[in-house]
């Protein structure tokens, strides 16, 4: 193992980290840890992502589930259609994406370039999202629950297609949804998105498994250091403010964003 690789590993654990400290962000770093550090097809990266992403996701949803965090109802209204749109992405959506995406005599654009530069652009949305102060939402109480179902249903298919194109949770996504249009409490908006994020991101696998080469070994043991880096969240979570720790991931996400765009037009 060379100490690019090393890092790769460990950069798993963080990720794992990042999902228990605030349930979500960590899933927008797996594509590039396994694209630049471990050196993955880009393609191949967002299906194994699927898998990091959502069996992390659903042993840490287990300790929300066991504190009567995760609201059953708003998983259901939103993840219905997540589930169908990312399943129909991976399945028939990304093999059809051709490659080059854009040619002309002047100009040819890849199909790798091409999600690198999508991914690049959803982790400049994503940091957004963690750095506005979203204090004023989490005021809501469990039980003053107004369901807006249609937006729900429509947010869910969003972010199914969002995480079948670049394998990210989209917990960026759910979270504020949940806690505006589903009026849950902070703390049961991330247990929720947890398990959303878990059973989406698995059923968006499956529909890889016909599609692409799977290293089992490799991903087994990515996925597991991702797993021991979620009790460590889990844990840390106790005693760090998640409003500050959110807003510090938010601009570190800004800068990778930064980093992609301008190393896949540029350098």
């Amino acid at each position: 193992m060379n100490t690019i690789q090393f890092l790769g590993f460990s950069a798993s654990i963080l990720i794992g980290v990042s999902l228990g400290l605030i349930g979500g962000g960590g899933s927008i770093l797996t594509l590039p840890v396994l694209v630049y550090l471990m050196g993955i097809n880009p393609l191949v990266s967002s299906a194994y992502s699927l898998f990091v992403v959502g069996t992390t996701s659903l042993i840490g949803s287990v300790s929300y589930m066991r504190k009567a965090l995760v609201n059953y109802r708003a998983a259901v209204v939103f993840a219905i259609p997540s589930f169908v749109a990312v399943f129909l992405t991976r399945r028939y959506i990304m093999p059809a994406i051709p490659d080059p995406v854009l040619m002309s005599d002047s100009f040819s654009l890849g199909r790798n370039v091409a999600i690198m530069l999508f991914f690049a652009l959803v982790m400049l949305a994503a940091s957004l999202s963690m750095i506005r102060d979203r204090r004023n939402q989490a005021a809501g109480q469990a039980e003053s629950l107004r369901f807006n179902y249609p937006v729900i249903a429509l947010e869910g298919a969003l972010v199914g297609t969002l995480t079948g194109i670049v394998g990210a949770g989209g917990g960026f996504l759910i979270i504020p949804a949940l806690v505006v249009l589903a009026r849950l409490p902070m703390k049961m908006a991330v247990g929720t998105s947890l398990l959303i994020i878990a059973a989406k991101s698995l059923i968006g696998f499956l529909g890889d498994l016909s599609n692409i080469p799977i290293d089992w070994p490799f991903l087994l043991e990515f996925t597991a250091l991702s797993v021991v880096g979620i009790f460590v969240g889990s844990y840390l979570s106790r005693f760090v403010p998640g409003q500050k720790l959110k807003k510090a991931f938010g601009w570190f996400v800004l800068m990778m964003g930064v980093y992609i765009l301008v190393k896949e037009t540029i350098l």
